[in-house]
Parts: C-alpha cells; sequence; structure tokens
C-alpha cells in the first residue's frame, strides 16, 4: 500500500510538471528548438545586432534604425521606469534590478557564433529606480571571468562597460553579482559582431579585451560617432567630452581641423570615415594630452590613427615624434603621415599590441626639427588586456544538467557553476580552477533517476538530494572519491544498495531511509564504525548482520558516555585550579622580576621588552623633556644608559579604551619589523602607569615640515616629500601585504608620519590598528580615526578594509603638494573646509598650480606633481573599490621620483648614459611604438607580459 501511493504521488508531481510545460509553451515563453530559456538565465538568437532593453515591456525602433528588444523573457529580477533629466532614449527609460544578495548571481545568456568575434557593451543608469538613493557597487562578470565592478557615483551618469571577446561556444553569459551597496541593476546589453580579422591578437583565446578608451580626436560636437556611420556600432567618443580628467593639459596651440574631402580607409573594419575627416593640430609644435584610462594600470592593445587632411603647399612637411616622460627612446621612430599612408586624405594606423600602461597616461606628439608643420591627430583606441578565466572544472558536466531541467527554478542561474560566485545550491572549493564539493538539492520535486552528472564530480564531497522523488537505483560514485556525505532519504529510490558505496573511504554519513531498496545490506557499510548510517524504511531491503551492526552502535554510545563522563570529572577538576592558580599569579605578577634591557638596539628578538619603571624614570630624568602630545598622553625624551636615544610614550588615560590601545599597539609592534615603521623597544607596566618606548625620531612629524613651526626654518623640498611618501608607502604596504593577517592601521595622518636624523620617514602610532580577520576584505569594526583623513565609506558602513588607509595616505599625498593641512576653515575659501574639496576642484579644472606649496618655488617637474595629484584623487575616491593599492600608489611614488631624477639630470647636463641608466631601472613600460608598418603585431613575450616588479 506504501508503495503504491509513493507511485501515485510521483505520477501526480510528472503531470503537474507536463500542464506548466504546456502552459509556459502556450504563451510563447519556451523556445520549443532549445534555443531560449526563461528565468535568470535568458537566450536570444543573434542574428546581427542584438540590442536588449533591460526592463522595457515592448520592443521598439530608435531614431537611428536600431531595433530594441524587450527582456520579458527574463522572469527573474524586477523592472523599474525612471526618469533622468535631458535623457530621452527609451532604452535608458527602464532599468531590471536584482535582490542584493552577494551569494547570487543574475546571468543574460546569448547564444553566438563560435569563432567569432563580437562587442559586448552594457550599460547602466541609476535614476534612483529604488527610490533609496543608495548608490549600487556590484560586479559584472562574462561568464567565469571578472569584468569590472560597476560603482554608481551619481543619479543621471552612464556608465558604459564595453568588451572585445572571441566567443569560443555557442553562447556567452553576462552575470550581475556580488552586490556590496543597493541592488545590482541594468540598463541595455549590446552584441554586434565583427567581421574577418578586426582586432585579431595572437593570445586571443587567452585575453579579452577591454575597451579603454575610443577618441575622436577634432570632434565637431560632444555626442559619439556610432551606427550607422560606424557599420559595427562602436562609440568614438567625443575629444570635447565634458568629463572630469577625460584629457586635460591640452598644450598651448592645440586647434581643430577638418574636411568634407572623402578618407581613403581601405577596409571596412578601420574608423569610419567621418571620424578621420577631424583632428586636431598643434600648430606650436605639440600636442598633448593627459587621459585616464579605466582598468588601467596593465598591459593593453593601442593604436593611434592618422590622416592628412589639411592642403599642405609643396614646401610644407609634416613630420613628428611620439613621446611619454620617463621614456626616451619612444621618440626615435618619425611619423610622416604623407609617406606612412602614401598620400594625402588616406589612412595610415601605427599600432602596438604589447605595452603597459599607467592609469594617467601623459603623452606627446611633438613636430620633428625638419618639420614646417606641427603634429596631427585623428583617433586614438587603447584595449586592456583581460585575462580569461578558464571557469570551474566541473562546468561542461553542470552545463549537460542544467540543460535537461531548464524550467527548474534552480537550474536557471546562469553562467559557471563556481564563478565568480558559486550558483546558490552548490558550494565550490578555492582551487584556481575550482571543483564543486557540495550539492544542495533538497525537496526540490526532482523525479527520474538521480542524474549521471552527479557522478562525474571528482571533487564532491557532500550531496543532498533527500526529500524528492527520484527512482531506480542508486548510481555507482567511485569517482567522487572524496565523498564524505550522502542523504538520499524520503525519495523512491528502488533496486540494491551498491556494493561500490562500502569503497567510498571517506564516507560519514549516509542516509537511504524511506525508499523501496531491495537486497543485502553490503557487509562493508555495516562494519564501518565511523559511519553514520540509516537504512530504515526500505521494507525489501535484507537486514542479515543488522543485529552486530546494532551492537557495534549500542557498543560504542557506551563508551562514549564513559568517554564523555571522564572528560567532565577532568574538566571540573582542571577550571578549580586554574580558578586556585589565577589568584596565585595575580599576586606573582605584581612580584615579577624586572628584566632589564642590555641592548636596545637587538632587533632580532621578536618579544617585547619589559622596562622596569625606574629605569625608564632615570632615561627620562624624571619625566623632564617633553617632546609630543597627543589623545594618549605625553611623549617624553629618554637616554638609556648604553647611549640609545629613547621616545617614551605615558598613557595618561585608565579607561578601558585606553587600555585596549596600549594592549593592541603592545600585540603588534611586538611582532612587526620594518625599517619604514618606527621601532618599537619595549613596554612598561608599573607604579599604575603604561608606558611605550621607541626609538627617537630626531625630525619630528612630517606635520611640522608641511604646516607647523618647523617650515619657518627650511621648508622641504619636493623630491624629499616624493622620498617621503616612498618610504611611507612602502611602511604601509609591508602592513598590507607583508604581514598575515594584513594589519590595518586605521589612524594615518602626517602627524603619525615621523622622520629620523636623516630625514627618513616611518610609521607609527598603532594603537587603533587592526588584523584583517581570517585573511577577509572587511573587518567589521567601531569606527575610529581622525576627522579630515577618515574614510567616508567605513564611516558609513563601519566596515574597514585596507582601502580605508588608502584614503587616509590620499590626504596625506594632498599635504605634501599643497603644503596644507587636511582641515582648515580659512585656507580653502568659503564653501570648502577640507583639503579633499579644494583639491580636487582645482585639479580637475586643469589648475595644478593652485594647489603646488608656494614654498616649492618652482623647483619641480610639473609631470610628477600632476602623476601624484591623480594618484592622490584616485586615493580618496568615495568607494574603496574604485581605489588603487598602496602598492599601485608606491609605483606612481617611484615613478614620480624617476621623473624628477631625470628632469635634475638634464638641468645638470647629464650624458644619454646617465639618462639610459635611469630609464632602465623604471618599472614604467610602455613598450615601443611601431610607426614603420601599418599592420606589424608584434608577439607576446611571456616574460614581457607580467607587471613590473614594485
Amino acid at each position: 500500500m506504501r508503495q503504491l501511493l509513493r507511485r501515485i504521488w510521483s505520477s501526480r508531481l510528472k503531470k503537474r510538471v507536463t500542464v506548466q510545460q504546456s502552459k509556459l509553451l502556450k504563451l510563447g515563453v519556451v523556445n520549443i528548438l532549445g534555443m531560449g530559456h526563461i528565468g535568470s538565465s535568458s537566450h536570444i538568437l543573434v542574428r546581427g545586432f542584438v540590442s536588449l532593453n533591460c526592463g522595457g515591456k515592448e520592443n521598439f525602433t530608435d531614431s537611428i534604425g536600431l531595433e530594441w528588444k524587450s527582456d520579458n523573457r527574463f522572469s527573474l529580477g524586477e523592472r523599474a521606469t525612471i526618469s533622468v533629466p535631458n535623457e530621452t532614449r527609451r532604452q535608458y527609460m527602464s532599468v531590471r534590478y536584482f535582490p542584493d544578495d552577494a551569494r547570487r548571481k543574475y546571468c543574460y545568456t546569448l547564444d553566438v557564433n563560435p569563432r567569432t568575434r563580437y562587442l559586448i557593451r552594457t550599460t547602466f543608469l541609476y535614476g534612483n529606480f529604488d527610490n533609496s538613493n543608495v548608490y549600487p557597487k556590484f560586479d559584472i562578470s562574462l561568464g567565469a571571468t571578472h569584468w569590472s565592478t560597476i560603482v554608481i557615483s551619481d543619479v543621471d551618469t552612464i556608465e558604459v562597460r564595453e568588451l572585445i571577446v572571441l566567443a569560443s561556444s555557442p553562447s556567452i553569459s553576462v552575470c550581475l553579482s556580488n552586490a556590496t551597496t543597493g541592488q545590482p541593476f541594468i540598463s541595455t546589453i549590446e552584441l554586434r559582431p565583427f567581421n574577418g580579422s578586426i582586432y585579431l591578437t595572437e593570445r586571443e583565446t587567452e585575453f579579452f579585451l577591454a575597451v579603454s578608451a575610443r577618441i575622436n580626436f577634432g570632434a565637431l560636437s560632444p555626442d559619439p560617432i556610432r551606427y550607422p556611420d560606424d557599420p559595427f556600432d562602436r562609440l568614438w567618443m567625443s575629444d570635447s567630452l565634458q568629463k572630469a580628467n577625460y584629457l586635460v593639459d591640452v598644450a598651448p596651440g592645440t586647434k581643430k581641423v577638418s574636411t568634407n574631402m572623402p578618407i581613403t580607409v581601405d577596409r571596412a573594419e578601420r574608423p569610419p570615415e567621418k571620424v578621420m575627416q577631424t583632428a586636431v593640430v598643434g600648430t606650436n609644435g605639440s600636442l598633448t594630452y593627459r587621459l585616464n584610462l579605466d582598468g588601467f594600470p596593465g598591459f593593453g592593445w593601442a593604436v593611434s590613427y592618422f590622416a592628412e587632411i589639411e592642403d599642405l603647399s609643396p614646401n610644407d612637411t609634416r613630420k613628428f615624434h611620439f613621446k611619454v616622460p620617463g621614456m626616451p627612446d619612444l621618440s626615435k621612430p618619425t611619423v610622416d603621415i604623407q609617406e606612412n599612408a602614401k598620400g594625402m586624405y588616406a589612412l595610415y594606423e601605427p599600432g602596438f599590441t604589447n605595452l603597459s600602461f599607467p592609469f594617467v597616461f601623459n603623452f606627446e606628439f611633438a613636430r620633428a626639427s625638419d618639420s614646417t608643420r606641427g603634429p596631427l591627430l585623428n583617433a586614438i583606441e587603447i584595449n586592456r588586456y583581460l585575462e580569461i578565466n578558464s571557469g570551474s572544472v566541473d562546468e561542461t558536466v553542470m552545463a549537460s544538467l542544467v540543460s535537461r531541467h531548464s524550467l527548474a527554478d534552480w537550474a536557471r542561474e546562469g553562467g559557471d557553476p563556481c564563478l565568480p560566485v558559486p550558483w546558490s545550491w552548490l558550494r565550490c572549493n578555492s582551487d584556481p580552477q575550482p571543483k564543486i564539493i557540495s550539492i544542495t538539492l533538497s525537496k526540490k520535486y526532482l523525479t527520474g533517476s538521480i542524474p549521471v552528472e552527479f557522478t562525474k564530480l571528482e571533487g564532491l564531497v557532500e550531496l543532498w538530494l533527500d526529500g524528492n522523488s527520484f527512482t531506480g537505483p542508486i548510481p555507482d560514485f567511485t569517482a567522487s572519491k572524496d565523498l564524505k556525505i550522502i542523504h538520499l532519504e524520503n525519495n523512491l529510490l528502488t533496486g540494491e544498495m551498491p556494493s561500490s558505496l562500502a569503497n567510498l573511504q571517506k564516507l560519514k554519513e549516509l542516509y537511504l531511509q524511506d525508499n523501496m531498496l531491495s537486497g543485502t545490506i553490503p557487509s562493508g557499510l555495516l562494519l564501518n564504525p565511523k559511519l553514520l548510517f540509516n537504512y530504515s524504511g526500505n521494507p525489501d531491503l535484507d537486514r542479515e548482520g543488522d543485529k552486530g551492526h546494532r551492537l557495534s552502535i549500542i557498543v560504542g554510545v557506551s563508551v562514549g558516555a564513559a568517554v564523555l563522563l571522564l572528560a567532565a570529572v577532568i574538566f571540573f577538576l582542571l577550571c578549580r585550579e586554574r580558578k586556585r592558580q589565577s589568584q596565585t599569579d595575580d599576586v606573582s605578577s605584581r612580584m615579577t622580576t624586572r628584566r632589564l634591557v642590555s641592548s636596545l638596539s637587538d632587533t632580532s628578538i621578536d618579544a617585547a621588552y619589559c622596562f622596569a619603571y625606574a629605569d625608564i624614570e632615570t632615561a627620562t630624568k624624571r619625566f623632564e623633556k617633553k617632546v609630543g602630545s597627543g589623545g594618549f598622553g605625553m611623549v617624553y625624551f629618554g637616554k638609556m644608559k648604553d647611549g640609545t636615544e629613547v621616545a617614551v610614550k605615558v598613557l595618561t588615560s585608565n579607561s578601558f579604551q585606553g587600555k585596549k590601545e596600549f594592549t593592541n599597539e603592545v600585540t603588534l609592534l611586538s611582532r612587526i619589523h620594518h625599517r619604514n615603521l618606527v621601532q618599537f623597544l619595549g613596554y612598561c607596566q608599573e607604579e599604575g602607569k603604561s608606558i611605550l618606548v621607541y626609538e627617537f625620531m630626531h625630525n619630528g612629524t612630517l606635520k611640522e615640515h608641511l604646516y607647523g613651526p618647523l617650515t619657518r626654518e627650511k621648508s622641504v623640498s619636493w623630491m624629499k616629500r616624493l622620498e617621503i611618501a616612498e618610504d611611507a608607502a612602502k611602511g604601509i604596504e609591508y602592513l598590507h601585504t607583508g604581514c598575515v593577517p594584513t594589519i590595518i592601521h586605521r589612524d594615518l595622518k602626517s602627524s603619525n608620519i615621523l622622520l629620523d636624523k636623516n630625514m627618513k620617514a616611518k610609521i607609527s602610532d598603532f594603537g587603533l590598528s587592526k588584523f584583517a580577520i581570517d585573511g577577509s576584505t572587511h573587518v567589521s569594526s567601531i569606527v575610529r580615526g581622525t576627522i579630515g583623513y577618515l574614510d567616508p565609506e567605513y564611516y558609513i558602513s563601519q566596515q574597514l578594509t585596507d582601502k580605508s588607509d588608502v584614503y587616509s595616505f590620499g590626504v596625506i599625498l594632498l599635504e605634501l603638494i599643497s603644503g596644507q593641512e587636511a582641515i582648515s576653515n580659512k585656507n580653502f575659501g568659503a564653501n570648502c573646509h577640507n583639503i579633499i574639496q579644494w583639491a580636487r576642484t582645482q585639479i580637475e579644472s586643469g589648475n595644478i598650480q593652485g594647489i603646488i606649496d608656494p614654498s616649492l618655488q618652482n623647483e619641480y617637474n610639473i609631470q610628477s606633481i600632476w602623476k601624484i595629484a591623480e594618484k592622490a584623487l584616485m586615493c580618496v575616491q568615495a568607494h574603496g573599490s574604485m581605489r588603487p593599492s598602496i602598492s599601485e600608489v608606491l609605483k606612481e611614488i617611484q615613478d614620480a621620483i624617476l621623473i624628477e631624477k631625470e628632469a635634475s639630470l638634464a638641468n645638470r647636463g647629464g650624458n644619454s648614459d646617465d639618462m639610459s641608466k635611469i630609464s632602465s631601472n623604471s618599472s614604467y613600460n610602455l613598450g615601443l611604438m611601431e610607426l614603420g608598418t601599418a599592420d606589424q603585431y608584434h608577439s607576446f613575450e611571456e616574460s614581457n607580459f607580467q607587471p613590473a616588479a614594485r
């Protein structure tokens, strides 16, 4: 009777699924030919262009002739209608958004033609669709490859991401995931196929091209040039686009030129004629620009486009060189457009496919000595190499599984099963190419036999399929040698229990109760003392040997109970002894023999020294000379018996927080050692005092040298400021990358950067520092720090990261440039009270001179100032994900130092050998631009394709 009821229940389930399929087919939601899915993985058949209006309800054709399709097959997520001032394009009037679940991803899957290159473009216009004004931050990936982090900074700016890919399979998945603030959303997805060899690279099976810049110089309007002028619908952005730090540092004498004459571009994949009909010319002999490159520093692919569109007289020539600060070799090749392009109004496109770009790219085209005309530039393209993630080991197996269950909610998440986040019903290990280790599909109304795909998962550790209506036999799981847990209870399984289960050496749990199994239980399972094994509720199962198994359970329980009782007695005795010992220790701690330190310069000893209070008194002459003060208390100068000069910090607060900070600093500093951290010598806790002893730093704090009393004596030069910044960055880098776990300082400021007798900088004051627990990026913490240096994201979210230190260091960089303090009610104007607002306004308007400390007296190279200013603004971005790492900041500082050294050497009349030595030591490697042959491609050398060591 029980078996009959189970079969009836199974039959009803199958009927219910069939009815559901029938309804969906009538609605046209399911594609009978298998070309489409519904749910969070929505397939669109590609014929030519695909333009997907996310959240839109209807199809339409826009003003330039592009046909937009609604994503109404995409059943997960929600639609929202938005309204943004001055935005009238219909495709931006709607969005699709998703729950802010960091454990989930939401994928659009588009069918493509394998071995075809595509431009994939996604756009994001927030428009306050959720009426919360919480700017979202989330990730976008292409399959298993992380593409970009979308950080929304205002309501009405469209974020655009473009990727050039070679399709390797019949479909690609665009996925949103890892929402850290707000809800992930998307406005449009566009797919544009290319022809032939356009954007061919030698390693396109290993790297995508992420578009960073595609600029139309001399543009006649701020609107981009795109379809139908460009048959591939690339966006050629205007050089007059009003965007902060997009193209600045424009050389005097730069003018726009244009023509209506046709331009010979040879092939369709070249820039559209309309782009080549405009240009900029450096009438005074040079064209200079600074360009912020999204996604860099890193390796990239770049091409510049030239066409002579001015009518030159027979005596006129136009020859010029390409120059980049710090890379004099790049200026050797000469561009002669007419000669290289073989005539007027014809395209010449020198390019290079293996180079390293910084984030801020300073470049110049300079007139050659034998040229009568200044340089000319029509357009450039710069793309970043994005390494393709090969995906999880089990991707193909799982693709086969979900394709056979396309109507089930659990099978519609799309993308790679493990990357960048796993599907909600499975877990993966942390290998570079992860394997699935856990499957949880309990109570999902699954029918039929257990999918054979589960038996092919070699890394599987746990399998939970209980509470379904699976029929047929238990499959052979021998290939999954790491299986520890199998739950198949409450199904309709039949047949014998396979003996192969006994061969799973790591098996700890096997639950098979309430099925319809028959035959004999394998003795290897019954005799396994470590196995939790439940096979009840299987009436036809032969339980021979079951008595012995039950006896072993009873014996095991009896022994276990005895062990537990013995453990309880031992625990009680230990607790009583510990209480007695703690009372004794409390007395003895006050009588501890004081350990005298014979040599304070012995840094090989890791444990913290404990100084006698009497020795501290003697060294400081009873705390006679104060050398500093702060919220913690006073700092006194001291000199030990061996002549070592020390700084003695006396904690005045006896509060819990004060004692906690004291303990924190002793704990941290007793285990970390670096030449750019102030050396910790020991501590003292006597006479009710908490005292820390450090090496003495003769030149005080950086703050005192920038805008304190020491500025009246002598201003610190720009070169020395860069060296101080380098020292400090090295100390922070050690905390972030050289310590396990990572240490976050949490109170970086110019008064916590101390200078020794040689003006070498060291980081001090670790009372507020924190470990990054268990390697986690974020550490929950009570917000602490100093106003003016405090990371606003940390203040709002109370989530501490190493990027909070980067924010504070960005403020310090601005102090180094300007000589101004972080907060001021009088130095920054009536409407601005902090250095960040003031400096950003000046820098983004191109007025770098407006923030430079007058005491530097023009003894600097302006390019090095720009480099540090740009990096400082990156450090103080509102969102931590947009800030560079401290290692990236350190590299920029070192590059700025190199620029200063080269400029100094040039001013002193240094020879070319000296210059080449400096250049060879630079990690700022741009690669050589091939100017001789238009279609030549360089091969990737493995050694050249790695970022330079910092």
